[in-house]
């Protein structure tokens, strides 16, 4: 049943939270809104009265938002997520009447599955407006969860998995590489290359706590290895193959990108095994509001994932 409260809240008076939130300040946001700080006051005691709770502290320095407080902003940080793209959909509409789909890749399938799949999701879908951003997986399911985007492609992970409204589906398993640039002087050796020979090189590696990260920590225990005492860390994949064709760095990538990435020769692998697998996933809400292009969406990157590279 709704309640009086939100049936007298207004879109503006959302915006007028989230600038609260983010300044912390009721002079500040009342500059910034174009509003009284009188005004501003009343109405924030106004509705901390209606709902029956304290949404700030108040501090000599400012504002604190109170546990309640964060909860509400959450749902205006949505609602009004939602909205802003909800006229991104509508002149989406009125330009091809098919609709637009976002897609986020994180770095193990923004080089190679997430960019073979648009291009077969926009020949199976002529019309339909697509867009991609490529970013880490608690950024990218975070931006799903908040309506930003309508599909995640990336290493699987257990972040979101169990949260109401978010599906997920296992597309591919495959291994990690170890990767140089094409004239590192490990391939000009005559002899077998090991684990020693590895070491003596810095590596380049994805941050702690990532996915791929995490896939090649379990692969080094699997093999009772460590990492060198020398490694950077990076999440970017334009960043890693720069600094591996620029140096003697050693990089790690995964196997369906590495093959990718070996055919136009900007990176050779390595002939050196490391146990384990890392999978890649993607994930989607169920309450998308182009179902038909979503779910044909969605069958464009199963057919890519069961793919075999050659």
């Amino acid at each position: 049943m709704t309640t009086d409260w939100t049936d007298r809240i207004r879109l503006r008076n959302l915006r007028i939270l989230l600038s609260l939130a983010t300044t912390k300040n009721l002079s500040q946001s009342a500059g910034l809104l174009n509003a009284t700080q009188p005004g501003l006051s009343k109405w924030l005691k106004e509705l901390e009265e209606d709902i029956g709770l304290q949404l700030f502290e108040r501090h000599a320095r400012g504002l604190k938002p109170t546990y309640p407080g964060e909860a509400l902003i959450a749902h205006a940080k949505r609602i009004c997520a939602q909205l802003d793209r909800a006229v991104k959909d509508m002149k989406s509409l009125r330009d091809s009447g098919t609709g637009r789909i976002v897609i986020g890749a994180s770095g193990a399938a923004a080089s190679e599955a997430a960019p073979r799949a648009i291009l077969l999701i926009a020949e199976t879908i002529p019309d339909l407006q697509i867009s991609m951003m490529e970013g880490t997986m608690d950024v990218l399911l975070d931006l799903l969860r908040q309506g930003d985007l309508d599909i995640v492609i990336g290493r699987t992970t257990s972040e979101h998995i169990s949260e109401e409204g978010i599906r997920t589906e296992v597309l591919y398993t495959e291994p990690v590489n170890f990767v140089a640039r094409y004239d590192h002087p490990l391939f000009l050796s005559t002899k077998t290359i090991d684990w020693s020979d590895l070491q003596r090189y810095p590596w380049i590696v994805w941050p702690s706590g990532t996915p791929i990260r995490n896939a090649l920590d379990e692969a080094l225990v699997a093999s009772s290895r460590t990492l060198p005492p020398k490694f950077i860390e990076s999440n970017s994949v334009s960043a890693n193959i720069t600094l591996i064709n620029n140096s003697d760095m050693i990089g790690t990538a995964s196997h369906r990108a590495t093959l990718m990435l070996a055919r136009m020769e900007l990176l050779r692998i390595l002939p050196v095994d490391l146990q384990g697998l890392g999978s890649v996933s993607m994930y989607w809400r169920n309450d998308e509001l182009f179902i038909r292009a979503l779910q044909q969406s969605l069958e464009c990157l199963r057919n890519v994932a069961a793919a075999q590279l050659e």
